[in-house]
């Protein structure tokens, strides 16, 4: 679509090489999820995220997340007013469209779940007050899958609340180059502007929902994840909650695509980042020295994919 690919362009101005990167986040985007992009330090991750606020033309906040972090300093906090004498809600920086939550996996559990809890319900409960977040409303987290040391690594359930993880991975040479040649004189996420609105956003997200799914999709949705449930390589197989975001991703993909029906190849093209984070390996997997998403990709490979006209 039109919309999307000024988003894209705008984007990769910023982001070199990364255009499946990019487009996988805009899918997340679309399909209303939140976004889990694991990978090394120094990459572009929170680049990618202010470049992608900064097109939509979206409020953005980051929150560096570290142990001593409390849910308070997150969520916000009532404040006693003597002037009025009564207590006032200070919005605390989740109250944004697009919120970076930095590294994750560095502060508490309690703060962790406090942020998922968010992501969930899309409000803040405070007192006996409920304070809704406006819409659009993503989380975009990072996590170094690299350093443990000082870090409390998010349970499967909450993992689960991520509709996608995706790694950007490095630079080809010659991209890291064009990025050394773009860096040399200015920033260039400080010359991009919006290409587009709060309400292009919750227009395409509606058209999401719009394309059409046939049976024979569901139930090929379905029989994968089914898969992962009997499968040998899981000890833990996927929710109803991935066959959901499975749905929705593949939705996305095909209005990219400026279709308005879904295909098998959307749902398998995106399988690996919406299962692979939510499943446990089986001792026989880790045995084989197999990753979550390379058994997810067999799974794939064994499922029959439905006739067009199913």
């Amino acid at each position: 679509m039109e919309y999307v690919k000024k988003i894209e362009q705008n984007v990769e101005k910023v982001i070199i090489g990364k255009n499946n990167v990019v487009k996988n986040i805009l899918k997340g985007i679309l399909a209303g999820g939140h976004i889990l992009i694991e990978d090394i330090p120094g990459i572009g991750k929170t680049t990618l995220v202010k470049a992608l606020a900064k097109s939509l033309n979206l409020s953005y906040s980051r929150i560096q997340f570290t142990p001593d972090l409390l849910p308070s300093d997150i969520l916000g906090v009532s404040i006693y007013n003597q002037k009025e004498m009564s207590f006032e809600f200070r919005k605390g920086p989740v109250f944004a469209n697009v919120v970076l939550a930095d590294e994750i996996n560095r502060t508490s559990p309690k703060t962790q779940a406090a942020l998922l809890e968010v992501m969930e319900e899309t409000q803040v409960s405070e007192g006996n007050k409920s304070y809704l977040l406006e819409r659009p409303f993503f989380v975009m987290a990072t996590q170094n899958p690299i350093e443990y040391e000082g870090t409390f690594n998010l349970p499967e359930a909450q993992l689960d609340r991520f509709m996608i993880r995706i790694k950007m991975g490095y630079p080809s040479i010659q991209d890291e180059m064009h990025i050394l040649r773009n860096t040399r004189e200015e920033i260039p996420i400080e010359n991009i502007g919006p290409v587009a609105s709060k309400e292009d956003v919750m227009m395409l997200q509606r058209k999401t929902r719009e394309v059409k799914v046939t049976e024979g999709i569901y139930k090929y949705i379905v029989d994968i994840v089914k898969e992962t449930r009997e499968s040998k390589f899981f000890a833990l197989g996927a929710s109803p909650r991935a066959s959901i975001a499975l749905m929705r991703i593949s939705q996305a993909s095909a209005l990219m695509q400026g279709r308005n029906y879904v295909i098998p190849e959307d749902v398998k093209e995106n399988t690996g980042m919406v299962l692979a984070h939510r499943l446990i390996l089986s001792s026989y997997a880790r045995g084989q020295g197999s990753s979550a998403y390379e058994a997810v990709q067999l799974i794939v490979a064994s499922v029959e994919p439905p006739r067009m006209d199913a």
